[in-house]
Formats: C-alpha cells, sequence, structure tokens
C-alpha cells in the first residue's frame, strides 16, 4: 500500500518506518529541509531503542523515503497520515492549527479519494473539524479517520510491531476495510483492531494517557504518605499491586511524569471537559500534584542543608523524562536545575543521550560530563533523577573516592535501602524511610 505520513516528529518517524517495515511504500514530509535531508543520508533525529535498524534497512531497500514535497509525497497515496503537533496553546487547549493547516494544503492538492488519518493526539472534535475543511476546500470524495497512536517512547517500535491494540475511529465502511487491511500484519496474534465511532477514539487517546497519570500520581500522593507514617511504598506498592484489579504497572513512586503526552494530554482533556461545562476535578488535582511532586527532591535538599543551598555542587544522573529516550519535553530533571542554580547551586550532569538536547535549552546554567562518575568529582550530593540502567548497579566505591559526601538523593528509588545502610551513605529516597549516615 502506498502511504503518506505528514510530519516526522516522534510519533510520524517511527509510524512511517514501521509501516515499511511490512512492505509498504511510504514518504515522509516534513517542511524542515535540512531534517530531510539528514534522514535521506541516514541520519535518525531521534533516539528510539530498535528504530534505526528498521530505519536503515527500510530506505535501502527503497520503502521509505523523505521529502518536503507535499504535493508528490500525497499523489500516489491512498492513506495519508496526519502526524503534527499539538502543542498545548496560551489557554491550554490542543492548538490544532498544524493539523488543521495541513488539511487545508492537501484538499487543494488532491485527485482522487483518499483516507486521511489523525495519527495525533486530539480533542474530541477534531476529525469533524477536519472533515469541514476539506467540504469547504475540495469536492474529491475523503474519508477521515481517527487512529491515535500509544506508543511508550524507549519501547516504541515494539509497541508498534506488536500492539495490546489497535483504535480505530470511522464511520465509513469502505475506510475501515482499507486500515484494517493496512494493520493486518501487526495484530496477527489476535489482539484486536478495535472500531468505533471518530468522537469515542478521540476520546480513548486522552482517557488512557490520563488514568495512566492518574495512577501514577496516586503513588506518589501514598509515598509522600508514607513517609510522614513510617511505611515502606515498595511493600505498599507490592501489596496493591498484586491485586489484578489494580496491576503492577505505572506503580513505581518518583518524581513525577513528564514528557511529551502525558503533560499535555491530561491538560487537554480538562481544558475539553471545561468547553462542556464539566468540571474534570481528578484531573485539576493530578496536575497540581505532579507540579509538586517535580521538586519534592529539592524540598529534601533544602531541609538536609538548612534552608541553603548556596556554594553547594551537585552532580545530578539523568535528564531525560525516562529511560531510552532523548525527551526532555516536560522532565522533572529541568525543574530540579532550575531551583538549584536559582538557589545558587552548581549543578554538573550527566545522561546518556539526553544531554545535547538540555545544552541547547539550558547550557549557560549547569556544566556537563561524559561520564557519570565524572559529575561526581568534588560534587556534595548526588542526585538521580531518571532511572536509567546503568545507574541501578554503580562502583559505589569509585562513588565514595570522587563524591565530597556521601550523600544520594534519589527520585527513582534505585538502590536498596539495607546496603545503602551497609555503605554508609546518607540516602533519601521517596516514600521510603531515610537511610542517615
Amino acid at each position: 500500500m502506498k502511504i503518506a505520513v505528514i510530519g516526522t516528529g516522534y510519533v510520524g518517524l517511527v509510524t512511517g518506518t514501521c509501516l515499511a517495515e511490512t512492505g509498504n511504500n511510504v514518504i515522509c514530509v516534513d517542511i524542515v529541509e535540512d531534517k530531510i535531508n539528514k534522514m535521506k543520508s541516514g541520519i535518525l533525529p531521534i533516539y528510539e531503542p530498535g528504530l534505526d535498524i528498521l530505519f536503515h534497512r527500510n530506505i535501502e531497500q527503497g520503502r521509505l523515503n523523505f521529502t518536503t514535497n507535499l504535493a508528490d509525497a500525497i499523489k500516489d497515496a491512498v492513506i495519508i497520515f496526519l502526524a503534527l503537533p499539538t502543542p498545548p496553546g496560551g489557554d491550554g487547549k490542543a492548538d490544532l492549527s498544524y493539523v488543521l493547516g495541513a488539511a487545508k494544503d492537501i484538499a487543494n492538492l488532491i485527485t482522487d479519494y483518499k483516507v486521511i488519518v489523525t495519527k495525533s493526539t486530539v480533542p474530541v472534535g477534531t476529525a469533524d473539524k477536519v472533515k469541514a475543511v476539506f467540504k469547504e476546500n475540495t469536492l474529491i470524495d475523503v474519508d477521515v479517520v481517527s487512529n491515535p497512536e500509544f506508543l511508550r517512547e524507549g519501547v516504541a517500535v515494539e509497541d508498534f510491531m506488536k500492539p495490546d491494540r489497535v483504535v480505530v475511529g470511522s464511520s465509513s465502511e469502505k475506510a475501515r476495510k482499507l486500515m484494517e487491511e493496512l494493520y493486518g500484519p501487526y495484530v496477527r496474534s489476535g489482539n484486536p483492531v478495535i472500531f468505533m465511532d471518530e468522537r469515542s477514539s478521540e476520546l480513548t487517546k486522552y482517557a488512557a494517557n490520563s488514568f495512566l497519570a492518574t495512577k501514577i500520581t496516586f503513588m506518589n500522593e501514598v509515598a509522600n504518605l508514607c513517609e510522614l507514617v513510617g511505611a515502606d511504598v515498595d511493600m505498599v506498592r507490592k501489596g496493591i499491586g498484586s491485586d489484578a484489579r489494580i496491576g503492577k504497572r505505572f506503580l513505581f513512586p518518583g518524581i513525577g511524569y513528564g514528557g511529551s503526552c502525558f503533560p499535555k494530554d491530561v491538560q487537554a482533556l480538562a481544558m475539553s471537559s471545561k468547553e462542556y461545562d464539566y468540571s474534570f476535578k481528578i484531573l485539576d488535582a493530578v496536575m497540581d500534584v505532579n507540579q509538586t511532586q517535580k521538586l519534592k527532591i529539592v524540598e529534601k535538599m533544602i531541609k538536609y542543608y538548612n534552608g541553603d543551598l548556596s556554594g553547594k555542587k551537585f552532580a545530578l544522573w539523568g535528564l531525560a523524562f525516562k529511560p531510552e529516550t532523548d525527551d526532555i519535553r516536560e522532565a522533572p530533571a529541568l525543574y530540579i536545575i532550575d531551583e538549584l542554580t536559582k538557589a545558587g547551586a552548581e549543578v554538573v550532569a550527566y545522561d546518556p543521550e539526553a544531554m545535547e538536547n538540555v545544552k541547547k535549552m539550558k547550557g549557560d546554567v549547569l556544566s556537563f560530563v561524559e561520564n557519570p562518575y565524572d559529575a561526581l568529582k568534588d560534587a556534595d550530593a548526588l542526585i538521580i533523577a531518571t532511572e536509567w540502567q546503568l545507574f541501578r548497579n554503580p562502583d559505589f566505591d569509585l562513588m565514595e573516592k570522587n563524591l565530597k559526601s556521601k550523600v544520594i538523593f534519589d527520585g527513582r528509588n534505585l538502590y536498596d535501602l539495607h546496603k545503602m545502610i551497609d555503605l554508609g551513605y546518607y540516602y533519601n529516597s521517596i516514600g521510603r524511610a531515610t537511610v542517615e549516615s
């Protein structure tokens, strides 16, 4: 099948590459010429495990191509995916200008039937708005389909190639059959392609992400209470996670969620609800708690240092909002950096993938090293903000040699409390007893 993907961000590039992997001919479109030229040369603009293998293979075999020319890309395409950004606007609502602008451009170019697929995360009613754009700008017949993505950064290739489910919102039988054919190779093991109306499909995406964000936030609240009452959040997590109705996933406490999806999707769903005069109170609480949780480590540090962080030097392990990605959007580490530097502290950071992105944004307020242990040299304490695997079993002897003081503030609960007692560290984590050196 011939497919065009408009937008080569995270979702668009993963979608286009994985669709090419099953034999489709895919053209990815972007307005940034330098980005397109780099991808034509085999340079991936994002870090995502496993994507590089599929990316290079499908370029070499001619199934994956890139262009800035929208007309050329959509000319022979049967299905056109809109994988464009929908950032929150000043009022918190999702900005649909990129999606609707692309729809208008496509409407003015097409000469035969197309299936237009909104892959971007969009508010309820967006498919209707896209349909209206085509109705106003062309007489050519099109079907508009809502097909939300459920890709987890770090395992996005696996999620696309072996999805738990595929959600397709469409009122057209013709479009449904094409989408069923397209996704057939990915659901051979029996996982469902769930067909529904467009509005239900659009709400499904927001509801899924908002529920997961709520689950994370609930456990962070439980962790904060554990510290006050003397309970251990790890034990509580295991106790409730064994209940099949609750499940084990998304119960790990920490310093809040970040990334490109949860923050904006929770906000967008809350704002969409207000448009219908409905107050989604749980989501308001989730957003408030998450902002507070991002600075929980800083609160602990201020208390430990008796309110004065000026002149202190801190090593920061982890900058990405989660491991196995270079995405720093809404990453808790960025909030920690801002608070520490405002308080007069020096921050030296290490992250295996996200440092270049942070350098572009905050390179003038902190320094970076190419080895995690170099960040510890003469540091008053270590802060852990991202749970990369290489941080889980470090060389504690080398850490002790480099650190000025054996002090760790762990926002991801990586280390066993008994081990930290034996090693003689001051170890402050989330929802667990503080180990005093």
